[in-house]
């Protein structure tokens, strides 16, 4: 019978709570092993480099080095790493960013740990994921102007009009496909199209 193929991860939160009730839940998944954990951006940076973990489980808000720029300079590295968004705020401004800048998953703290675990092997297995409710938070900051497109959905349409796929694209801008085909769907909603064909000649009529 083959041995259960064990995940490694690397676990960041200031609060050592936070960080002690974590590893001691994910202790008891044979599926899963805490290979280190660090209070700061910085130390987690360094851990990512020194232990190569499959995922990273961080808070958004650390001292010295905060969620949004280790998330950038972990993309910016190219470290191939997984990284799901731990955070007491799961307001739309944070989940659009924390996606905006890579991030593969976003868990609430507020939420059963049970569900941080379920998270933590959905983004191993390439999936995207956030929570439910962000969905209805995304959709509604959407709204007010449909047309108006962010930074990165602006990069990613200019590329889409070039021509490239979804592989090409996450590679160019150190993505994941899931993270890149969420963009899609926004920017499709945004623009009133049905496909990337149709808002390639968006992007060239604009």
């Amino acid at each position: 019978m083959a041995e259960t193929q064990v995940m490694r991860l690397v676990l960041a939160d200031d609060h050592a709570l936070v960080l002690e009730g974590l590893s001691a839940l994910i202790a008891s998944q044979p599926d899963l092993r805490v290979v280190a954990t660090a209070t700061d951006g910085e130390r987690l940076l360094a851990a990512i480099r020194r232990f190569r973990p499959d995922v990273v489980v961080m808070d958004w808000q650390m001292p010295f080095m905060d969620g949004a720029t280790c998330l950038r300079r972990i993309r910016s590295e190219g470290l191939p790493v997984r990284v799901l968004v731990l955070s007491a705020f799961g307001d739309a401004d944070t989940l659009r960013k924390a996606i905006e800048l890579g991030a593969d998953g976003f868990a609430l703290k507020t939420e059963p740990p049970q569900n941080t675990i379920a998270a933590i092997r959905q983004i191993a297995a390439g999936q995207l994921v956030f929570p439910q409710a962000a969905r209805r938070w995304l959709t509604s900051a959407a709204r007010p102007e449909p047309n108006a497109l962010t930074e990165r959905e602006e990069e990613i349409l200019a590329l889409v009009a070039e021509g490239q796929s979804n592989a090409q694209i996450a590679a160019a801008l150190n993505l994941s496909e899931n993270t890149v085909k969420f963009h899609l769907r926004n920017i499709f909603a945004k623009l009133g199209v049905a496909n990337r064909t149709e808002a390639a000649a968006r992007y060239r009529r604009r």
